[in-house]
């Protein structure tokens, strides 16, 4: 083997390997702030109704994402997630009535009020709950499996109910974490594992923050990438 070519060689092989350690290197897992909390930097949304804007339903005050809760619609993440642990924290405006709202995981399709999505629950009273709509499969145990033929907004809706409540009193925060690993969805409230399913079609995508009655409070939106 002359030189020349023993210097082609070798500068393949370096690239090879090279290339091979880029495509193995393990991504980041550091924590994403997606609420920077001084702004809706990175956010997109869709209302319900097209004459509204962001600004007349969602607004950060003093480090605090507030969502008036009408007219119904969502925010969403520009950027998409498959495996994930997600961080939320939330409580209903003090001094008034509670509403409902939810966490979207994994958004698909165009937008709309109901999204093509799994849903976390924040509903008063039923937060924990699990849902999928416009046919989007959440199973589990089915003891606790609910389905909802031809909803108006969501389409066929499929549902898990929540193993336990445990939300705090109205005013008060609460702190969500859901992990979302290729299928598996678990979901802990206040330390509490409230419910867990799977993902039948466990594809990356958006997740978002419901508006839908009743005025909610994010202080924390955090998500740790998995592999």
């Amino acid at each position: 083997m002359n030189a020349r070519t023993y210097k082609i060689l070798s500068f393949a092989v370096s690239t090879s390997l090279f290339l091979a350690s880029c495509a193995t290197a393990p991504q980041s897992r550091q924590p994403i702030q997606l609420f920077n909390g001084r702004d809706l930097q990175g956010w997109k949304f869709f209302l319900a109704d097209p004459s509204a804007k962001m600004s007349d339903v969602w607004g950060v005050q003093d480090g605090i994402l507030i969502c008036k809760g009408e007219p119904m619609g969502y925010i969403y993440t520009g950027s998409s997630f498959k495996n994930f642990k997600l961080l939320v924290e939330y409580r209903w405006a003090p001094g008034q009535k509670p509403g409902n709202s939810g966490i979207f995981l994994r958004i698909h399709g165009q937008p709309q009020a109901l999204p093509r999505t799994i849903e976390h629950q924040l509903k008063d009273g039923d937060a924990g709950d699990l849902y999928g709509f416009h046919g989007r499969k959440v199973s589990g145990d089915s003891t606790r499996a609910v389905f909802v033929p031809q909803h108006k907004l969501g389409g066929d809706i499929h549902g898990l109910k929540k193993l336990a409540g445990n939300e705090k009193p109205p005013g008060e925060w609460n702190r969500v974490e859901i992990e979302v690993r290729n299928a598996r969805i678990t979901a802990m409230l206040n330390g509490r594992l409230v419910n867990e399913g799977l993902d039948e079609e466990p594809q990356a995508g958006p997740i978002g923050l419901q508006s839908e009655g009743g005025e909610i409070h994010f202080r924390t939106v955090e998500l740790t990438p998995l592999p």
